[in-house]
């Protein structure tokens, strides 16, 4: 399963260093010293996830009685209003096991463009929905948006409502206030991105009517079987080892690929990797949902997740693999647990604090900037992507590209699936042309997770960034602002934080047919 990954240079010696200091028992344990001997912040106070399949089940009748009234009351749609670790493991849930029968559909909101969000309005009959407000912090912007804008809609009946968030937060004080049906405390010692198993991913999974006890006992079964293993045979602290081996000797383009009904997990896996480990000029970069190349560079290695009863493309070359068999949706535990402790153990091999998040504060200070018109700047304004001057501008800028690099579309747009396949085709052009990896995130879902690696990681990415003027605009309820003034202060103030950092990043405008101008740009 991981000799491909294994078969690298240093892995043996961190392993053997790792048995030495008694570091896999040290981690299972949740000992902070595995990482510093020295207390820092968001250390030893973020480990709880580790013993979330112990903690967890007390709190299941809490979850499963709050999705029975739901059902009582006739609730068809539920929409989870959230951003990065709150959003994405209910989106995974919600596309790779689904709803039960008589149990609402789940929905994910987590683009702050108008179009995305009365896209979600329309899709859902209001008066029968209900709605997940999501932020560990009680203070997301975003999520707080959200929130305001379908309080508004329902005429503000509080029954609708329910908050996730840590105790003592003003979203929790607010779901008190404003009389929503439960304030659901998650546990204040799990950071976001590991919170896959606490209430912000195991309630929407109540509520579409699944058991959490059956992710939570999955989740048991493998913390012990890895029990007392050493680093080697450890099935998730060699995944690590292997990572930040590859890393370190340069194959640092962590590819996942995954078979048709395991598509939504890449973008959990990204944030997890992405958020942990791109810091201090160091980094793995994840890239999630590439399409097929023909060849890939030197920098790559692959994990594969292939769902019982369907097949996966065989690469097509020798390249380092490890393969995960998933039995159904419920695995989705195993493998998160599993890539949580890789991450973990791949941070104190790389010598990364991997569960703080330095660089995502000044995207948002920026963005607080351009939103009160602090921050405008004519110099940043997008180019147009139409006409020779733009292709002439496009190919300067990508002859930049380096062996090693790789080129970021940063999506502002509503999440539409012809944007998606518009930005397939896009990658699998630049990839093929400049010999490397490519991603794609929508803005702003990926500021709450590959932003960190943007700032923080090694200087290699190279990012064009995608917006477009939407054609009608949505208030946000309660403030002074919109979702489309919103949205454009984020891309304004992501655009300061990269150019603040030296990277080279291209603001393209995309309205009207520009996303098709861009591929004929780079034909």
């Amino acid at each position: 399963m991981y000799e491909s990954l294994s078969a690298v240079a240093g892995f043996d010696t961190a392993a053997i260093r790792w048995d030495a200091e008694a570091y896999p028992e040290r981690l299972w344990a949740g000992d902070p010293t595995v990482w510093s001997e020295d207390p820092i912040p968001e250390l030893a106070d973020r480990l709880g996830w580790l013993k979330l399949h112990e903690t967890m089940p007390a709190r299941v009748p809490e979850m499963t009685a709050i999705a029975q009234s739901l059902v009582d009351d006739g609730v068809l749609d539920v929409v989870v209003c959230g951003m990065g670790g709150s959003s994405l493991a209910p989106d995974v849930f919600a596309h790779v096991i689904g709803s039960a029968a008589t149990y609402p559909k789940v929905t994910v909101l987590d683009s702050t463009h108008p179009a995305a969000v009365e896209t979600v309005a329309s899709a859902i009959d209001i008066e029968r929905a209900a709605f997940v407000v999501s932020s560990k912090s009680g203070t997301t912007l975003e999520t707080l948006s959200f929130f305001r804008y379908f309080w508004e809609r329902t005429g503000g009946d509080g029954s609708r409502f329910i908050a996730i968030t840590d105790p003592g937060t003003p979203l929790a004080e607010l779901g008190a206030e404003r009389g929503f049906r439960a304030v659901v405390l998650a546990p204040p010692d799990v950071g976001g991105r590991y919170s896959a198993l606490t209430p912000f991913g195991l309630l929407p999974v109540a509520l579409m009517g699944i058991d959490p006890r059956a992710l939570l006992e999955r989740a048991a079964a493998f913390a012990s079987d890895a029990a007392g293993r050493p680093a080697a045979e450890d099935p998730a602290i060699a995944l690590g080892l292997a990572w930040a081996a590859h890393a370190m000797n340069g194959h640092d383009k962590l590819t996942f690929r995954t078979s048709p009904g395991l598509a939504a997990f890449p973008a959990w896996l990204e944030q997890l990797v992405a958020e942990s480990l791109g810091k201090d000029g160091k980094g793995i970069v994840p890239i999630a949902g590439e399409p097929p190349l023909s060849t890939y560079g030197y920098d790559r290695i692959f994990v594969d997740y292939v769902l019982a009863g369907e097949e996966l493309e065989e690469l097509p070359e020798d390249l380092p693999v490890a393969r995960f068999e998933l039995a159904d949706g419920l695995d989705l535990a195993v493998e998160m647990l599993r890539a949580e402790v890789a991450t973990a153990a791949a941070g104190q091999v790389l010598g990364v604090h991997p569960f703080d998040q330095p660089d995502v504060e000044r995207a948002k200070q920026l963005a607080r900037r351009a939103m009160s018109g602090e921050g405008g700047d004519d110099s940043v304004a997008p180019v147009p992507a139409v006409g020779d001057t733009f292709r002439v501008r496009l190919e300067r800028f990508l002859r930049d590209v380096r062996p090693g690099d790789y080129v970021a579309l940063q999506a502002y747009l509503a999440p539409d699936p012809d944007i998606e396949a518009a930005a397939s085709r896009i990658r699998r052009i630049v990839a093929e042309r400049y010999e490397c990896a490519t991603t794609f995130g929508y803005g702003p879902r990926f500021l709450h997770s590959t932003g960190q690696l943007h700032k923080g990681g090694p200087n290699t990415g190279v990012f064009i960034q995608l917006v477009d003027r939407p054609s009608h605009d949505v208030p946000v309820p309660e403030t002074d602002y919109t979702f489309g003034r919103l949205i454009a202060a984020q891309a304004a103030g992501d655009y300061a934080a990269l150019r603040e950092v030296d990277r080279r990043v291209l603001r393209v405008d995309v309205t009207d047919g520009g996303m098709e101008a861009l591929i004929e740009a780079l034909e």
